[in-house]
């Protein structure tokens, strides 16, 4: 039995062009909520749904890039571990750091997709050519979203904008039969 993921197909139209996904992290990588040890040392939990599903993107050609307000030794081990080498942190100005992003990728608007939670991630995802959120951003994200997820920020969200993407792109049936031997 085989679970291809259904999307909306205004959705899937829009799509079909993304070549860079941009990222918040808390509230969308994360489930938002922020730890610190007593040295003040900011510690996140991570899904890794998201994190396979990152790696397939990059194996798709479709670049992952994070754009953040905060950045701390856990989020970029986590990156790096994943191979995501596009990346600003610490800056609550996200429309001309994800811009510098495009630049560096030689992309524009109309090839990215953004996801995020709360109002300053709202200039990146209204430039970008597909908007995503998960159901745990605030209400005024979720208005203009194209897309929100089943799944809540650090709960597989990411995943599933992954999985559209990959769909979209007609990645999605020969990368699972990759882990079936081709098997519907």
């Amino acid at each position: 039995m085989r679970a291809d993921p259904v999307f909306d197909a205004t959705v899937l139209v829009k799509a079909s062009a993304i070549r860079v996904l941009l990222l918040d992290v808390d509230g969308v990588l994360t489930d938002g909520g922020l730890y610190f040890a007593a040295e003040g040392e900011s510690l996140k939990r991570f899904n890794t749904l998201d994190g396979h599903g990152l790696k397939l993107l990059q194996r798709a050609g479709i670049t992952p890039a994070v754009v953040t307000g905060r950045g701390s030794a856990a989020l970029r081990a986590r990156l790096a571990a994943l191979g995501v080498v596009h990346a600003r942190f610490d800056t609550e100005d996200k429309a001309p750091a994800a811009e510098a992003i495009l630049a560096e990728l030689g992309l524009n608007w109309s090839q990215a997709a953004a996801m995020g939670d709360d109002w300053p991630d709202l200039p990146m995802m209204q430039r970008a050519a597909l908007c995503c959120a998960p159901p745990n951003a605030h209400a005024e994200v979720r208005a203009r979203a194209d897309f929100i997820t089943r799944a809540s920020g650090g709960q597989g969200a990411v995943r599933e904008v992954c999985d559209l993407l990959l769909t979209a792109c007609g990645a999605y049936p020969a990368m699972l039969g990759a882990y079936t031997g081709g098997a519907a």
